[in-house]
């Protein structure tokens, strides 16, 4: 009886034991937790996250292009057959000369009238009003809403006039068929009277203007037609470019101009100090008008003493008529677009890290210390060094490149340490 209490005394001592070394353990891992806290306090992280940046520097950019100016006597009025930027064809008809501006008004109501003529006869056609049915009529209502705002959106006015044809054709034939109106006959018969009556006031140009050979023509001239040309470019000067406006001749004879080829060049003043650009590089193109890019080639870089002053100059095969408008317009050479992780610069620091050697075989041959550039995270609460691959250089900040399957390298919500008050040492 004895001995089964000294057992039972003996058992429960050992538990009491136990339980106070496991909480005297508990305690030391508080402390040490507690200590390693308080002489961490001030540390900053970052979260590293993924970001965009642009490379991109903002000029006064000239065009030049192959140009021919085409003139007439002077003596009348111009009506242009052709718009800014439209390609002709040889001895295509570009202008008529009348005597006075009232028949250039009177031709430019009959083209509306006759475009409104043929909207309505589409609208009358017998084979459109019976092969149309009301829910496939709809569909096609809003599939000609949504590109004209489309077209609206991306400026393209020629696409935005057939679309709201379209659309008034799709509307006016679905009230046809569903009987909100019985058609469109007295507006035909009363815009075929006027059109009659404007025709025989109507007289023919005193004068016709033909293009000599294919090309694109543009309604003005700026006087800068035979000094800004191709075979002109390596001897445009800063000074020359700087001094060029842009603005339109207002000499009575001009009749515009004939653009050769879509070929063109765009000439500027950068910064090239750095030597970011390099001739044979190929670069975007945007302006201010449109959200589109145009991929171009550097094809001479130069400077006249002062590198922080260079003369670019770009070659460019995509044309439109944005690009006749004017001589000198501002837009920006876009050099790269990049995505990576975001890494402040302060956060910065070089660490001796193990690299391998290779043979010339390509094979492992052994382990070399390099000195690299990256950054110290905090994994948990144990510190770590990680690598950075620069892929950009922002003023504040660089983009590193994501390498997914190396784990040496900064991944994607690292926490980056930050410069503290008391400098870190890894």
């Amino acid at each position: 009886m004895q001995s089964n209490k000294s057992g039972s005394k003996s058992e429960s001592s050992f538990i009491v034991k136990s339980l106070r070394n496991l909480v005297l353990v508990l305690l030391f891992i508080v402390f040490i937790s507690i200590m390693y806290n308080f002489q961490n306090k001030g540390v900053t992280t970052e979260t590293a996250l993924l970001s965009d940046a642009i490379f991109s520097e903002e000029i006064q950019g000239v065009f030049i292009r192959e140009e021919t100016p085409v003139t007439y006597s002077g003596k009348g009025v111009l009506s242009y057959k052709v718009d800014d930027g439209g390609k002709v064809g040889k001895n295509e008809v570009i202008a008529d000369v009348y005597p006075n501006d009232e028949q250039i008004t009177r031709n430019r109501e009959i083209a509306k009238l006759e475009r409104e003529l043929a909207i309505l006869e589409k609208i009358q056609n017998p084979g459109t009003l019976e092969s149309a049915q009301p829910s496939g009529l709809s569909v096609n209502i809003s599939e000609s809403y949504r590109s004209l705002l489309y077209s609206r959106d991306m400026k393209d006015y020629d696409t935005l006039r057939d679309e709201m044809e379209n659309l008034v054709v799709g509307m006016s034939t679905y009230q046809i068929i569903t009987q909100q109106v019985t058609g469109f006959n007295q507006e035909i018969i009363d815009i075929n009277a006027k059109l009659a009556e404007l025709k025989a006031a109507s007289a023919v140009p005193v004068e016709s203007i033909k293009s000599k050979d294919s090309a694109y023509f543009v309604s003005y001239c700026d006087g800068y037609e035979s000094e800004l040309t191709p075979d002109n470019l390596d001897k445009l000067t800063i000074g020359q470019l700087s001094s060029i406006t842009d603005r339109k001749s207002d000499e009575p004879s001009i009749v515009g101009k004939m653009v050769d080829g879509y070929e063109w060049y765009l000439a500027g003043v950068i910064n090239n100090s750095r030597k970011l650009y390099s001739i044979g590089d190929y670069i975007y193109i945007s302006f201010d008008y449109s959200d589109e890019k145009y991929d171009a080639e550097i094809v001479d870089i130069r400077d006249e003493g002062n590198p922080e002053k260079s003369i670019i100059i770009l070659k460019c095969i995509h044309f439109n008529a944005n690009f006749v408008e004017h001589r000198a317009q501002r837009c920006k050479l876009i050099k790269g677009e990049y995505s990576g992780l975001k890494v402040p610069r302060e956060a910065i620091r070089f660490d001796d890290v193990e690299k391998r050697t290779t043979n010339a075989e390509g094979e492992t041959d052994g382990m070399t210390i390099v000195n690299t550039k990256g950054v110290y995270i905090m994994k948990g609460e144990q510190v770590m060094f990680k690598k950075i691959d620069v892929i950009y250089e922002g003023t504040d900040y660089v983009l590193s490149r994501v390498h997914e399957e190396d784990s040496s390298y900064l991944a994607l919500y690292d926490d980056i340490l930050m410069e503290t008050e008391g400098e870190f040492n890894g």
